[in-house]
């Protein structure tokens, strides 16, 4: 008996909730719908908030609350978690009214956005380049925001999204025995992240791919393949003499020598 009764109080709760929604949608008074827009917004009822403000950016546009509406507007977007839009929207607003009090914020959020948007290391980085670039410009553009260690930080954990994925782009080709690519790759992503943390795996994997590159060669292209897999060798030996990886590719490197002493 008792369900019942909860039952039949959460229906007539809801039953009177959506007809009062329908009220305010159906409601002339456009400055009652912008303060239950605002009510609904600050009850993160954003569902209920949109439609109200959607409407309200013609109703109340060449007006003094326009830029109110429009901040609501980009801020519930960004509730939504529709940071696409909640981005383009925050830009907008932060060069379109530059003096109002929410112009500073709404540029960082803007940036913001589109480091909510950005992918992880193994997705298409071009996301990751537009959100360091508009942290960057938040940051070049407001010089004295509190917000700047925070817009640093941030652009640091996409660099290492990228040195990430250029690491994970070298060893794919590695692992699919793709040896020149992996080669080149090794080498560019070891010169664009000198300080990876990544460095010494790179360095052993650029070595092995030049080895089985030399290995797999035709006669002509053996014997400078060959040095070029020796130079990698002794490059990483430079860099990193008490790795444990020297144990592993250390018979890989005698077999360099032996070629060579063959070939002179």
């Amino acid at each position: 008996m008792r369900i019942i009764r909860f039952l039949t109080f959460i229906s007539i709760f809801f039953s009177v909730s959506c007809g009062d929604y329908q009220k305010v949608l159906k409601s002339n008074d456009a400055s009652f719908k912008f303060e239950k827009a605002v009510s609904y917004f600050e009850e993160k009822q954003f569902n209920k908030a949109f439609p109200l403000l959607d409407e309200l950016m013609s109703s109340f546009r060449g007006t003094t609350r326009a830029q109110e509406v429009y901040k609501y507007y980009a801020l519930t977007l960004y509730g939504q978690k529709d940071y696409i839009l909640a981005g383009y929207h925050f830009k907008r607003f932060s060069t379109t009214f530059q003096s109002h009090p929410f112009a500073e914020e709404s540029a960082y959020l803007a940036a913001y956005c589109y480091y909510l948007e950005s992918p992880t290391s193994s997705l298409d980085p071009a996301y990751i380049y537009k959100a360091i670039d508009e942290l960057q410009l938040f940051i070049n553009s407001h010089p004295e925001t509190k917000r700047s260690l925070e817009c640093n930080n941030l652009i640091d954990d996409l660099r290492e999204r990228l040195e990430k994925k250029s690491f994970d782009i070298a060893k794919g080709y590695f692992h699919r025995e793709q040896f020149s690519s992996a080669v080149t790759s090794f080498n560019v992503m070891l010169g664009e992240y000198p300080d990876s943390p990544y460095r010494e795996e790179a360095m052993m994997l650029r070595f092995m791919s030049a080895y089985e590159l030399a290995k797999n060669s035709i006669e002509n292209l053996e014997s400078d393949r060959y040095k070029e897999a020796a130079t990698a060798y002794l490059e990483f030996n430079d860099a990193f003499p008490e790795s444990l990886f020297l144990k592993e590719i250390e018979s890989v490197y005698k077999k360099i020598q032996a070629f060579s002493e063959k070939e002179s």
